[in-house]
């Protein structure tokens, strides 16, 4: 059975007691000269958790959105390639690509290079920030390209019908036609996947990219303050994720209306 009434019509009680704990948390560290400093010092690692998440879901997205395309066309080989992309990536851990991209396929396709007789690289001058990003981007975009297949099926197919009837062209369609109707059904699992994203991104701390976690991780280590330091990296990836959360809240109710 569902509520009697629609759940966002309720008071968002739950936003005041985030509210209240986030903000007595700031207000703890303030009064803190340690945890001050900490914060200070993990500050740095905002913009790069930033940098790291938009880079690798806006090209996990559009990734994503191609193999979706391919996984619903005509061809059978596209098809199959689609298929054994979205089942071979979303088997392997996050981590684990995340190592084999950084430590196996990157001196791989450095040595690929240089075997191909161009122009010598080597391996440092791939750095490991865009390796993370890059493992990102391959982890993200199997699941992304299910979330725009299934939104992509929900439209009905009389209207793609009808469309062809008016002797619309395929990208029309599905510019004109198909995507508007179907973005309201990716929007929220697409949402959340940003959401992950952001807090996934810390796992590009284990390859030495200096995000949020491993500045938490090598002030810890040196000022051995444990309790101080991962409660203001918790703290951090909290605020991200609830901003985000209540901005994607937002455009969603706003497409709700349109749509009614």
């Amino acid at each position: 059975m569902g509520p009697d009434r629609d759940p966002s019509d309720d008071f968002p009680w739950w936003l005041v007691a985030v509210a209240l704990l986030l903000g007595g948390a700031y207000v703890a560290i303030a009064l803190d000269d340690g945890a001050r400093q900490v914060l200070a010092t993990l500050r740095r690692g905002v913009w790069i958790t930033i940098f790291v998440t938009v880079l690798a879901f806006t090209g996990a997205s559009l990734v994503g959105l191609g193999i979706a395309l391919m996984s619903l066309s005509g061809s059978l080989v596209l098809r199959q390639i689609a298929r054994f992309y979205t089942e071979i990536l979303r088997g392997i851990p996050i981590l684990v690509l995340l190592l084999y991209v950084a430590f196996v396929l990157a001196p791989g396709l450095v040595a690929f290079w240089n075997w191909l007789g161009l122009p010598e690289a080597r391996t440092r001058d791939f750095p490991l920030l865009w390796r993370a990003i890059f493992a990102l981007i391959l982890a993200y975009s199997a699941f992304i390209a299910e979330v725009f297949r299934a939104g992509l099926q929900s439209v009905e197919t009389g209207q793609i019908e009808a469309a062809k009837a008016l002797g619309l062209k395929r990208w029309h369609r599905f510019r004109f036609i198909v995507f508007p109707q179907a973005i309201r059904t990716i929007l929220p699992p697409l949402g959340n996947d940003f959401v992950a994203m952001v807090k996934d991104s810390s796992l590009v701390s284990v390859v030495g990219v200096l995000d949020i976690a491993q500045l938490g991780k090598v002030t810890a280590a040196g000022n051995f303050r444990y309790f101080e330091t991962y409660n203001v990296v918790a703290l951090l990836y909290l605020t991200m994720t609830i901003l985000l959360s209540l901005g994607l809240r937002r455009l969603e109710r706003r497409l709700s209306r349109q749509k009614r």
